[in-house]
């Protein structure tokens, strides 16, 4: 009798036995420990607001300060910041409040990190209410870009992982196989994905991707070669500025956010060699350029120095390519010309493409790639990991 009452009772215990396993991988509350594993947006953080722990990644909007008050500018304290989906969003309800605690202040408060505006970050917390508003509270990682690191580090600024998991390879997968025309649209489809920095994000983002391989606390100056303090920068003389490669007055797009603010085409010059370039076009020739070894300008045209060639050639590209007037930014085109004024066009083409095969990009020019897409502006160019595009775009 007992083994029959045994035989019939199987299937039950063995529920019983399957829901006891369940609850006790799982118990009530700690679901989310398993789910930190995946990677939240904002929007599913703000949807599970249910005490779990969870990783989430998001853009730093701005500081909180009152349920629906975020600060983009002026900021007050180290304690919080707010993150969202899209590096552009105004929306407070669309934005998850993140407490900043002791240990991450020093790194992601925006008050000591003004710069972090704009950029990814991912945290992993509790998913809980902050200022009677979605929130992830009491943080244990937080990082820049979309990994974690496991423990609290907060100085350096801690390693970050790229906006996007893939590599160039997959990055670049809807231009497999393309050539000419349809290698130029494939490629403009993918790097006009990108987060957009302001004019003043631009000076930290130059002291990361133009930093001194030799001396962390310099940067490397793009015309003169010349290595200078990070502090050193402003308008003063020998202070160094922001260079745009592609004149901003060819196409008239200034420092607005866009053409005028895309490191890609930014770099660290001295100012007055900045100036002695000005807004002409590339080409060879002319008289030596004083503070810039191995640079040459007349009337119409600036010369850069040798190991360079190859890069100014490679940026100019990728603002033809990145910038094609479907976006109300001009359509920039390289022509092989040195008299093109404010048109959105920049000479001179053969020169530049001879200058992209005499000087391959060396270790500076890949990093500071690499560090574009990991850290600023999750874009590529795709001239520094495919050279030989420049000509099977151009000819």
């Amino acid at each position: 009798m007992n083994t029959k009452r045994v035989t019939r009772s199987r299937p039950g215990r063995l529920i019983a036995a399957a829901v006891l396993a369940v609850a006790v991988a799982f118990p009530l509350g700690v679901t989310g420990a398993a789910s930190a594993a995946t990677t939240l947006t904002v929007a599913q953080a703000l949807a599970a607001q249910d005490g779990r722990t969870a990783t989430v990644t998001g853009y730093v909007i701005g500081q909180p300060t009152a349920t629906t008050t975020v600060l983009t500018s002026g900021f007050t304290a180290d304690t919080a910041i707010a993150i969202a989906d899209q590096a552009g969003e105004t929306g407070t309800g669309r934005m998850l409040y993140v407490q900043v605690t002791a240990a991450w202040r020093s790194t992601f408060g925006l008050l000591t990190n003004p710069s972090l505006r704009g950029r990814q970050v991912t945290a992993t917390g509790t998913l809980t209410a902050y200022f009677s508003h979605g929130g992830l509270k009491n943080p244990t990682a937080m990082s820049l870009g979309g990994g974690t690191t496991p423990s609290p580090t907060p100085s350096p600024t801690p390693t970050p992982s790229p906006t996007g998991t893939a590599g160039p390879d997959a990055y670049y997968a809807s231009a497999a196989g393309k050539t000419g025309p349809a290698l130029r649209t494939a490629l403009h489809g993918v790097i006009k994905v990108q987060t957009k920095l302001s004019y003043d994000q631009v000076w930290d983002a130059l002291k990361d991707t133009d930093q001194d391989p030799a001396n962390p606390a310099n940067v490397v100056l793009l015309y003169s070669g010349r290595s200078q303090s990070k502090t050193s920068n402003g308008g003063g003389v020998n202070d160094w500025n922001r260079e745009h490669v592609w004149a901003k007055s060819h196409g008239d797009f200034g420092t607005a956010t866009g053409p005028g603010t895309d490191v890609h085409h930014l770099r660290p010059e001295d100012v007055s060699v900045n100036s002695s370039r000005g807004n002409k076009d590339f080409d060879a020739g002319g008289g030596a350029v004083a503070e810039a070894p191995g640079c040459y300008t007349d009337a119409d045209s600036f010369e850069p120095r040798d190991a360079v060639k190859g890069d100014v050639a490679r940026m100019i590209l990728y603002m033809a390519v990145r910038y094609e007037g479907g976006d109300g930014w001009p359509d920039l085109e390289p022509n092989d010309s040195v008299s093109n004024g404010s048109a959105p066009r920049l000479g001179r083409l053969s020169k530049l493409l001879a200058w992209n095969d005499q000087d391959p990009p060396d270790a500076f020019e890949k990093r500071r790639n690499q560090r574009i897409y990991e850290r600023w502006q999750g874009n590529r160019n795709p001239f520094v990991d495919h050279p030989e595009w420049a000509r099977s775009i151009w000819g």
